[in-house]
This record gives C-alpha cells, structure tokens and sequence, in this order.
C-alpha cells in the first residue's frame, strides 16, 4: 500500500493488479475471477460471499418451516405470516442503506448487518409460538438489505461497460446462498444433527441455526478489516485527504426518489427478486405438500432453484453488457424485457404442472429467468442517475422485498395454483412496463437513441489466476 505523490490526488494504493480506467474513478475495466488483490477484486469476492452468508441466515428456517409448524402446532396462515415478515421487514433497511452507502461506504454497513443478523439467526431455536418466530424471523430479515451494498460495491469497483457482469455476478452467487442454505440445512445438517439427537427431531431445529449464525458473523468481521469502500480507498480516508466531498443522505435519496425510472424497475424487481424470495420460502412447503415429499427430499429439490444463481444471474448480467455493446441502452432494455415476459409463462406453466419429474423441469426453467432478470435489472440501474446509484439500488432493491410480501400474502390466503396464476400475470404486465423506461441520454426500448456511442468492451471473467498484494 501506498500514498500518490503530495503534487498529486491522495490515493491508498499507488498501482492495482488489475486494468483500470483513471478517467472513471480508477475503476477496473475487467473482472478477474481468481485474483483476490485489493481494492477492487477483494470487494468482488467479499460482496458476493456477504451476500451469500446473508441469504443463508434470511433463508435457514425455510426447510426447516414443516417441522416448525408441527412442533409449534402453527396453522398454514401463522407459517406464512412470518415467511411474510421475514421478506418485508427489510424493506425500510434497504431504502435507508442507499443513501448511508453513498455517504458512509458500502463496507461498514455491510459488515454492521452481518453481525447483527447472526444473532436472532443464533437464537432461532428460542421460538416457542407464533409472536416469538414471527419477531426471530422478522431480526433475520434484516440481512436482506445488505443486497444494496453488494450492488453499490462492485458499481463503486468496476467501469459501466462491464458493471452489468460484475452486478449480476456477485448478486447471483450470492443468492446462491438462498438454495445451499436448502441443501445444506435441511438435507445436510438437519439430518446429521438428528442423528446427535437420536432422533429428536425438535432438538436438531433449534440448535442447528447457530452454525450459519457463527460464520456470517466471523465473514462481517473479515469485511471490516481486509476491504476497501473504492478504488482509491475507504470513504473516511478518502474525505479526510480530500479525495471525495462529503455526500448529503437526504439529497442523494431525494435525487433518486424523483426519478421516474427508478420506480418502473421497482416494480419490474418485484416481479423477479420478489419471486425468487417467495419460491425460497414456498418450494420445500410447496413440494412436500402437493407431491408429498419428506422434509430431506423436499429441501433438496426446492434448493436446485436458488443452484441457478450460479449461473443464471451472471448470464443476465453479461447479456445486458452485450446488448449495450450491441445496440445502447436499447439492447439492455431489450433483454431485460424478454426475459421477464418468459419468467412470466414459465410460472404460469409450473402452475399447472401435476406431475414431479415436470413440475421440477418447470421451475429449472423458470428458476433461469427470474435470475436473469434480477441480472438485467441492474445492468439498468447504474445508468439511471450515477451520484445516486446508492438510493436507486437501495429503492429498486426494496422493490423486491415489496413483491415478495406481496407474493407472500397470495400464498397465505389462496389455493398454491391461485397464487402462483396470480404471480405470472402480475410478471408479464411488469415485462410491458419496459416500454416506459426513458433514462435520459440514452435510448428508449421504441424510440431515441444514445448521446454517446456504447462501448465495445464485454471483458468477461479473466480465468488466469496471479499473484497478488497482501
């Protein structure tokens, strides 16, 4: 680590292991998938992994909610309340951590939420009625919002030309998070703890929580001390040597409030995040109650939905960057679109699905969309009003939580297939909604065109690894 020159603007490190662009902040021009160097591939790599450990704790009760439900002698509506208040009670949290990011930095916060979620994720095995789980499962919920800091992070990180990838790259692992947590809870740890309980079954729920609970509070901890708010340092530093100016919250969520673009990927977020957060709390229930499934087997096949995210995100994210390459903010738009209008009829097909084998075929499919959507969203979102990319993300991200509650309530009171015909309209309507999108200097989905040529630039993932500073 080093200082620039005092004839110089101040800078925490005086060369980076990675291309950047200095006439954009320093920030990185490609995306080094085995690098973990500082500043900008260690923020890639904590960002997603944050964000992972945060699905893990939001969604570890998930597999676990049929067993739950018989112990606590909970009806299908008290289960759905809470699942309900898990997704909305971040909310709030995620249109505050926008404008806190575009003060304060990405990085504190993040870790801040980290470690408070892991307590009530600790103390999940504590529930003993309907109020004390909905008031664990809404503490939980908190981790939700730390979406916003994964995505302010890499946008602070790496240039708009490669920003689509890098977004949707460490959100999609680190929905990943939503499905292992499926796999590894209830398939894994669930039955292992069981076998320590000799079978008790109510003993293993209420104690296996406090192992995702440790290592999302120890990965918070890692965050505070080994990363960087940007390039060019962390967000105090760079004030106190006047790199940056100090940034008013209010101003920075007021400009993005305004902006009509934003509130149209608000809802179109609702109908792809707000999906996926509904599917990781209904699939085990779903599964286990219409196919007749165990609480293993169940939590196995709902976890290959969020395995999509391996994947499936990132692909949005770099079909976004194509289409920008190809064809402006039209080509994003575009995307964008399509993928959303097949998310849509893939629901409504997984809904009238009768069979298994099919209804799993179904959700692959449908599961690859909603990600890619998610992916595309915000390959958008950075171009809608750079200084307040922190309130935009944190406002669209809440767009997610709002469709899930939303989502949410259909499952409490209607019939599975009710809900989920529901569900796929409400999508296709949000796809037609793409036609409004007008960001200023660029080109609409029917009409305008943009103010600068797109760039060429599409830098995918560098699969070479090297050596790197400490």
């Amino acid at each position: 680590m080093a200082e620039s020159g005092a004839a110089t603007e101040w800078k925490k490190y005086s060369d980076y292991n990675i291309n950047v662009d200095p006439d954009q902040d320093d920030k990185a021009t490609e995306i080094k998938l085995f690098s973990f160097a500082r500043p900008h591939m260690r923020a890639f790599h904590f960002s997603w992994f944050g964000f992972f450990m945060a699905f893990f704790v939001w969604f570890s009760a998930a597999p676990l909610l049929s067993e739950i439900r018989d112990d606590l002698k909970l009806t299908k509506k008290e289960i759905w309340s809470t699942s309900v208040i898990a997704v909305g009670g971040t909310i709030l949290f995620r249109f505050m951590m926008g404008p806190l990011c575009d003060k304060f930095g990405p990085r504190i916060p993040f870790a801040g939420v980290l470690m408070f979620a892991s307590i009530p994720t600790g103390l999940t095995g504590l529930a003993v009625d309907f109020k004390s789980l909905l008031i664990i499962r809404c503490l939980i919920g908190v981790a939700g919002c730390t979406f916003v800091m994964c995505q302010y992070w890499t946008t602070r990180m790496f240039v708009k030309d490669v920003v689509g990838t890098a977004n949707a790259t460490v959100a999609g692992w680190g929905n990943l998070g939503g499905g292992v947590t499926q796999l590894v809870i209830g398939s894994l740890l669930f039955p292992l703890f069981k076998i320590f309980y000799d079978g008790d079954s109510e003993k293993s729920w209420r104690t296996v929580c406090v192992v995702p609970a440790v290592v999302t509070f120890c990965a918070g901890l890692g965050m505070l001390f080994f990363t960087e708010d940007a390039p060019k340092g962390n967000y105090g530093e760079m004030k106190k040597h006047g790199t940056m100016p100090e940034v008013s919250a209010a101003v920075s969520f007021r400009a993005g409030a305004i902006n009509f673009n934003t509130w149209i990927l608000f809802i179109q977020y609702a109908a792809c995040f707000g999906v996926e957060l509904t599917m990781n709390n209904a699939a085990a229930l779903y599964f286990k109650d219409e196919f007749g499934q165990s609480t293993e087997s169940a939590a196995a096949i709902a976890s290959i939905f969020g395995w999509m995210n391996l994947f499936a995100r990132g692909m949005g994210g770099v079909l976004s960057d194509y289409g920008n390459a190809k064809m402006g903010m039209r080509g994003r738009i575009l995307i964008h679109t399509l993928f959303l209008l097949f998310e849509g009829i893939f629901v409504i097909i997984f809904a009238n699905t009768k069979s298994l084998a099919g209804a799993i075929v179904v959700m692959i499919f449908f599961s690859l969309c909603v990600q890619a959507a998610e992916g595309t969203s915000f390959g958008i979102v950075p171009y809608i009003d750079p200084p307040s990319t922190g309130s935009i993300s944190g406002i669209v991200g809440g767009g997610g939580n709002c469709g899930a509650v939303a989502f949410g309530m259909a499952f409490r009171e209607l019939s599975y297939e009710k809900a989920f015909m529901i569900m796929g309209f409400c999508i296709i309507g949000s796809a037609l909604m793409s036609a409004l999108i007008n960001i200023k200097g660029s080109s609409a989905l029917f009409w305008g065109t943009d103010d600068v040529a797109p760039s060429k630039t599409t830098a995918l993932c560098v699969p070479e690894p090297e050596k790197e500073e400490a």
